[in-house]
Order: structure tokens, then C-alpha cells, then sequence
């Protein structure tokens, strides 16, 4: 059988895996250990899996293949300790994850996809284009691979790296039913968030899948005409249809939803944005993530002051908006979405 015709052992559900081991003549019981080989005790290949008949793992070797993804690069923040890695896929494809440890407990950024086709202006992940999605099992991989390489639980998942999780939507949906099964690592799905830079129909669609994970949408600009300007996504759909969508999705879920906006120095920091702002959360249950940008060479756009941060960020507290400026992690290691991709690519070529 060739690879391409294989079916990806780590991507399959319990009970799809209980049907395969149907299939193949093997005792039911054999899926759960299987299962639990790969989500619980995180085994990189069938060789780890000691209570499993040798003629067992040769069969699944032959007929699935296996997801193990390589740590290429390390790098560990010396202000935070926050780690950023870099994973080669199986067709050496590179993606990359970052890890931040909070009092709350420990928390993973991954990607969904490799590259990214969205073109938001001010993010190094759209640089290179879109390559493909990623699989079910490659996005578990990178809590995987982190939780072994630390030797630490991860508690929350941000699906919030290189790539756009809506536009992998069917993927996405799988990796969330396997990181979310109480049979594998059961991380609990209020401990997760996924980003979206707002592709309204799949937010609609989430919003009528009712989970409990936390939806945030990556605003930016209060109006159509500066969000045009910094992402691309927003000449398909307009602010007034955004708004809608995420009332949808608390009126679905019960979830309050957060809005990512990326403080660009003399941008969107102004006093009229904050109004602007205001207008558009304070008729729905959101909580805004003040994000001071990060600036990538590759684009002209600055980080604002701090005393415009903090002023931005009193203006919607004094207006009831729930309101955090986001802390900056890993900032002395290439911390924002695609930069150590990127770097590595061009030191390779």
C-alpha cells in the first residue's frame, strides 16, 4: 500500500479504530490499547508499544501510517522561559509551536496549517503563501512532542499559529473531538481557544457544532475601510456580518467571545479607534485582548507606545469593556506566528 493510500492511525476516533481492529480480525480490546499508546502515554512509534503482538504493529504498520513529528529547533525565552519549537512533518514540511507557562498552568499555541494564503499585513506566517493543512494528528503532535520534550501537562490549547484553523475546518473539528476525549488527554474544552481572522460561514457553522471552547476573532480595525487595509479576509465580509456572526456564536454557546486587535503605532491606537471600539463590543458578552504587535521586518508597521497602549486600554475599562493588554512572550525568540519558520527557510536556501 503507498503512503498516499494509507489511513492516519492518529487521526481516527476510538471508534473508528475499534472498527478497523474489526477489520482486521484483532480482539476489540486491541483499540484501546492502541488508543491509549498514542493519547495517553504520547508513543512516538509502535516499537514503545510493549503489551501489543509483534504481528499487530507490523499490520498497522503496513496499512496506517504514523504521525511523530521531529523537533528541528528549541529556542527558550530568557525573559519568560517561554520555548518556541519547530517540527518537521513527514514530507519536511516545518511548523512551528510555541509553549508558555502561566500560573493557571501551562499552555501550547499550535498551527493548523502549513503557511497561510489569509495576507494579514502585519504577520510574518503569510509571508511564504499556503502550503496544505494539517491533519488531525499533526496538530495533536505538537502538544505531543512539547509534552514530552518538557516532561510538563499542558492545560490550555491556543489553535492561534501559523495558518487559519476555519479555513481547516473539517481537520480542526476532529483534532478538538480527539484532544477533547476523556480517553486520551482530555483536555477540557473550556481550556481551549481557536482564532479566527473571520471567515463568517464556519463561524456560524462552529457556533452550531455548540462546544464549549472559547472563539476569538481577530478584529484589528473598527472599520471596514482600515480592516480592508490590514487584511484581505475583509473585503469578503463586512464588520456589520462579523458582529453578527459572533452574536450568533454566544447565542449558540454561552461562550463570550474575544477580539484580538494588534495595537499598531499610529494605525488604529487612536482615541476615535477606542470609540469606534466600544461601539462595536459593548452590545455583545466579548472581552478584548490588547495585542502590542509585533514587528516583523518584512512590513512597515510599528508597536504603539506604551502610554498609547495604556490610555487605548483605560478608555474601554471607563466604558465597562471587559479589556486585557496581552503579555508579551518570548520576545527575544522570533515569539510571534511564523518568524522562526521563516528564518529557518531562509538560512536553509
Amino acid at each position: 500500500m503507498t503512503q498516499e493510500n494509507k489511513q492516519d492511525i492518529k487521526s481516527l476516533t476510538l471508534t473508528q479504530l475499534q472498527e478497523q481492529m474489526q477489520e482486521l480480525g484483532e480482539k476489540a480490546f486491541r483499540a484501546k490499547q492502541l488508543y491509549e499508546w498514542m493519547h495517553v502515554k504520547l508513543a512516538r512509534s509502535y516499537d514503545e508499544m510493549t503489551n501489543l503482538p509483534k504481528s499487530l504493529k507490523e499490520k498497522c504498520g503496513e496499512i496506517f501510517t504514523y504521525t511523530a513529528l521531529e523537533p528541528v529547533k528549541v529556542q527558550e525565552s530568557q525573559i519568560d522561559g517561554t520555548k518556541k519549537f519547530l517540527f518537521r512533518l513527514e514530507d519536511g514540511n516545518l511548523v512551528e509551536s510555541v509553549w508558555m507557562r502561566y500560573k493557571h498552568g501551562n499552555s501550547v499555541c499550535i498551527s493548523s496549517q502549513v503557511g497561510c494564503k489569509m495576507g494579514c499585513r502585519f504577520c510574518a506566517s503569510t509571508l511564504d503563501g499556503w502550503e496544505r493543512n494539517l491533519l488531525p494528528s499533526e496538530m495533536l503532535d505538537q502538544i505531543y512532542a512539547i509534552t514530552r520534550l518538557t516532561g510538563e501537562r499542558v492545560s490550555n490549547v491556543v489553535v492561534m499559529g501559523t495558518g487559519e484553523p476555519m479555513d481547516n475546518y473539517d481537520n480542526l473539528l476532529r483534532f478538538l473531538t480527539l484532544l477533547t476525549d476523556e480517553n486520551g488527554l482530555n483536555i477540557s474544552q473550556r481550556n481551549i481557544t481557536v482564532s479566527t481572522c473571520g471567515i463568517v460561514p464556519r463561524m456560524r457553522q462552529l457556533a452550531d457544532e455548540k462546544l464549549q471552547i472559547t472563539l476569538a476573532l481577530s478584529l484589528h480595525a473598527t472599520t471596514d475601510e482600515k480592516r480592508r487595509k490590514l487584511m484581505p479576509i475583509a473585503n469578503q465580509y463586512s464588520l456589520d456580518e462579523l458582529m453578527k456572526a459572533c452574536a450568533y456564536y454566544f447565542e449558540k454557546t454561552g461562550r463570550r467571545i474575544t477580539f484580538e486587535y494588534s495595537l499598531v503605532g499610529g494605525v488604529n491606537d487612536t482615541k476615535e479607534d477606542a470609540s469606534e471600539l466600544i461601539a462595536l463590543a459593548k452590545p455583545l458578552c466579548c472581552h478584548i485582548n490588547l495585542i502590542p504587535v509585533n514587528p516583523i521586518k518584512e512590513r512597515e508597521y510599528v508597536q504603539s507606545d506604551k502610554a498609547a497602549i495604556q490610555a487605548f486600554k483605560n478608555k474601554l475599562e471607563k466604558n465597562g469593556i471587559n479589556v486585557t493588554i496581552r503579555r508579551e512572550m518570548g520576545r527575544d525568540i522570533d515569539g510571534a506566528c511564523g518568524q522562526l519558520r521563516r528564518s529557518h527557510i531562509k538560512k536553509q536556501s
